[in-house]
């Protein structure tokens, strides 16, 4: 499903195998076009920009990059930062821009959807872009998925790894953990047990299903103990304060399966009265 604006964008970009039209581009100075602050991207691959640097020294910028106009001529980018970069450090002066009249909004959503739809997004940019889109213009998460032709519960799932702390935030955008292990990862309320088996994860080297399953055990160990104290210390309350009532002195009972009865005595009657008690009882 590709609604919105991600169709638009392929009408207002060329692909690489399609002629770029004429009418509407131009060739404009690079030090005119500044970056725009909603680019969602954060981090270029130096290899990848390097290998675009020398394709374009060899054939020239294919494809146009997206621009505005903020100023008597002063261009703000919309898309195509990297081919701008590469171009600027290939040499060129000047690169084939198209000038588009877009609001802020728009250019946040062109941005995402460009980057996405050319796989440039780590995870944690992708969420980042979505939760600007959120805060910053209000959209919803369904409104969020018309545009960029995901379902809306991958929108939801992509913001939530922002809630994972930023350790393991770094940890997914360098891919030393994978989105499915940082989701299960999201099943855990507690952040020093998330840390702690994000660690085991890239130590061990576990896959998600494995990771899936430490998880569940670890969760079904720890309802089984909340369960068995809860039911224990009830049971051994009410054992206590039977027998202080039977022989009238401090009883503690410790230990579960194991362990022992103390029965306290202060003085040689007490002791006397509490042994005439319990041979009776045997």
């Amino acid at each position: 499903m590709q609604k919105g604006l991600g169709k638009g964008l392929g009408a207002l970009i060329p692909s690489a195998q399609e002629e770029a039209p004429k009418t509407g581009i131009e060739e404009v100075e690079i030090g005119k076009i500044r970056a725009s602050k909603y680019q969602p991207r954060k981090k270029f691959d130096p290899a990848r920009l390097n290998d675009l640097v020398s394709s374009i020294k060899e054939k020239g910028v294919v494809q146009p990059v997206l621009v505005r106009v903020v100023g008597e001529g002063e261009y703000e980018l919309i898309a195509g930062e990297r081919r701008l970069r590469a171009a600027r450090e290939a040499g060129l002066s000047k690169i084939p821009v198209i000038i588009k009249d877009v609001k802020d909004e728009d250019i946040l959503e062109l941005s995402l959807i460009e980057n996405i739809q050319r796989d440039n997004l780590d995870p944690l940019e992708e969420a980042g872009a979505y939760k600007r889109l959120l805060d910053e213009f209000n959209l919803t998460h369904e409104d969020i998925s018309k545009r960029v032709g995901k379902d809306r519960s991958t929108i939801t799932n992509t913001i939530r790894l922002l809630n994972l702390p930023v350790k393991i935030q770094e940890h997914v955008s360098r891919e030393t953990i994978s989105v499915g292990h940082a989701r299960v990862l999201l099943s855990i309320e507690d952040p020093v047990i998330q840390d702690t088996i994000c660690d085991s994860i890239i130590k061990n080297g576990l896959s998600v299903r494995q990771t899936e399953n430490l998880v569940t055990n670890l969760k079904k160990r720890k309802e089984k103990l909340l369960k068995t104290h809860v039911t224990q210390d009830v049971h051994i309350l009410d054992a206590e304060k039977q027998l202080q009532y039977m022989l009238g002195t401090k009883v503690k009972i410790k230990g579960t399966k194991k362990g022992r009865i103390e029965i306290y005595y202060f003085t040689l009657d007490e002791l006397n009265r509490i042994y005439e008690i319990l041979k009776k009882l045997g």
